[in-house]
């Protein structure tokens, strides 16, 4: 079950680095989205403001921690949030829809694979002894 953890976690790391990497060196190109959407002036301001950068980076932060099994815990902290952010812009910018696209259908799973595989460090933080049992 060990491998398991570990090969999600570099699967959901490399896919972050990916995509974080592929914001500032245009690796592959990206689909362009509808033109009547919301995401083109989401988009224009994030990018403007630098808020994309500062999230990418932070894609990239959170990426290698999580591949390096000592430091994942830390990663699943700072990625948690990011993960939420990418669902609420599929739910309410992108359109309802777009949150069943594979990417962010497979992107939610892995990492709620590796919370699972880590869920007693977790669960120590709320210092209930009859859940780290679980």
């Amino acid at each position: 079950m060990k491998n398991t953890e570990n090969i999600c976690a570099g699967i959901l790391g490399s896919a972050f680095l990916v995509f974080g990497f592929n914001f500032f060196f245009q690796l592959f190109s990206m689909p362009a989205p509808p033109a009547d959407s919301l995401v083109i002036p989401f988009f224009q301001a994030t990018g403007q403001s630098g808020f994309m950068a500062f999230v990418k980076i932070t894609e990239i932060v959170s990426a290698l921690l999580i591949i390096i099994p000592k430091f994942r815990n830390w990663g699943l902290i700072i990625l948690g949030p990011i993960i939420v952010n990418i669902i609420a812009f599929n739910v309410f910018v992108a359109g309802g829809a777009a949150v069943f696209q594979p990417p962010v259908i497979i992107t939610s799973i892995l990492f709620l694979v590796v919370l699972w595989f880590k869920r007693n460090d977790f669960l120590e933080l709320t210092h209930n002894k009859e859940a780290r049992d679980i």
